[in-house]
């Protein structure tokens, strides 16, 4: 029997989706503008599962059709697209033309192994289990939008693909010794926006992305603070960030001398600032001598090539380290979460080890609010 429902869509318009369940027939389902269009869809349709005729989207659209009516649902609305896209494209090389139904968790989970047997783009070596589940996830949320807005399949197959084990959390920080070696390779940089970036990094401990997208609309010298607003940050939650120490001075002196028809903080010469700033971090983490090491290079490489060398410190562990020195400066985990915007508190209780005379500084507090101090301080 089939059902027609008239929706809002987020534009404004109205559609109508119609639903026809049968029995001994999958579910079927499309969306139209258009009310009469519906409905003969819907006569159509269901003429055709009792005469046997119908086969149903998902015998009929392959990954291909489906990535690209995902892609303009979600690449103007996640934040992560690029990466999200980066991910599909590796299951489109590989299922791209494959009927919806042929993909099964069977068959995801042969390319599952694929990926798990494939060493990483940059480095080469083993992936991680994160790094497969995150690529595995992808292709999750584009089958969602198969089943909950397209109606093209009746469940996810990704839900039954079993996941690798992810290792804990990876905490990075720079020590007392490494902090100022770095900071004088970076003030010695050639490049003008490194120093400011990575002072921001150390001292908001905000993400890579939020820094370099910052606008001076977002900068109050006179409150010395950040603001990200809402859908500016990862968890699309905003948040205020401090503005203290040399970045401030830094920051001063720029906005004097700045464009006047570009507001932001760090405009790009010519290619994203991202790209920009990549070469500049590495070769002040080789000045420094911070975990510097030749990376293992997969493929072929010409005879000569000078080494590719990495680190295990990356840009990343700014905010690592930020979250490491407020934690040790006795900084509660609610409040580095709020500086840090964690969606979770247990993203800053990661941190708490590094404080374990706080632990005693409340203990003899709760003593003493009890009554029962004591002989203790």
């Amino acid at each position: 029997m089939a059902t027609v429902q008239k929706r809002k869509n987020e534009d404004g318009t109205t559609g109508y989706r119609v639903m026809i369940r049968l029995k001994g027939h999958p579910q079927a389902s499309a969306t139209f503008a258009r009310l009469t269009d519906a409905r003969e869809w819907a006569s159509k349709t269901e003429n055709e599962m009792k005469a046997g005729r119908y086969f149903g989207a998902a015998k009929r659209k392959t990954l291909n059709d489906l990535y690209d009516k995902y892609k303009v649902a979600a690449s103007s609305n996640l934040k992560s697209w690029d990466e999200v896209d980066r991910r599909l494209n590796w299951w489109r090389a590989r299922m791209g033309n494959e009927m919806l139904d042929a993909i099964t968790p069977t068959r995801i989970a042969e390319c599952r192994d694929e990926l798990l047997a494939t060493p990483k783009t940059y480095g080469g070596g083993k992936r991680s289990g994160a790094d497969v589940n995150r690529t595995i996830a992808a292709l999750s949320s584009a089958m969602a939008h198969a089943v909950k807005e397209l109606g093209w399949i009746e469940r996810n197959p990704c839900e039954r693909v079993t996941k690798q084990k992810e290792a804990g959390g990876r905490i990075r920080f720079l020590s007392d010794e490494e902090l100022p070696v770095l900071l004088n390779a970076v003030r010695a940089s050639p490049h003008p926006d490194l120093l400011p970036a990575v002072l921001l990094a150390l001292t908001t401990g905000a993400r890579k992305g939020e820094i370099l997208g910052l606008r001076w609309s977002q900068i109050d010298f006179k409150r010395r603070a950040i603001t990200l607003s809402h859908g500016e940050t990862k968890n699309n939650v905003g948040r205020a960030l401090p503005l203290s120490g040399e970045v401030v001075k830094l920051l001063q002196a720029r906005n004097k001398v700045r464009k006047i028809d570009d507001d932001r903080l760090f405009p790009p010469a010519e290619n994203c600032q991202e790209l920009e700033l990549r070469e500049p971090w590495k070769a002040a983490l080789v000045l420094a001598g911070i975990d510097v090491r030749q990376a293992t290079r997969s493929g072929r490489v010409k005879v000569g090539a000078p080494p590719v060398m990495t680190s295990d410190f990356r840009w990343h562990d700014l905010r690592h380290t930020a979250a490491s020195y407020l934690t040790m400066a006795g900084v509660s985990a609610i409040e580095v979460a709020r500086i840090l915007g964690h969606k979770t508190l247990a993203m800053s209780l990661r941190y708490s080890h590094l404080a374990p005379d706080r632990v005693t500084e409340l203990g003899d507090a709760l003593a003493v609010r009890m009554g029962v101090a004591g002989g203790s301080k």
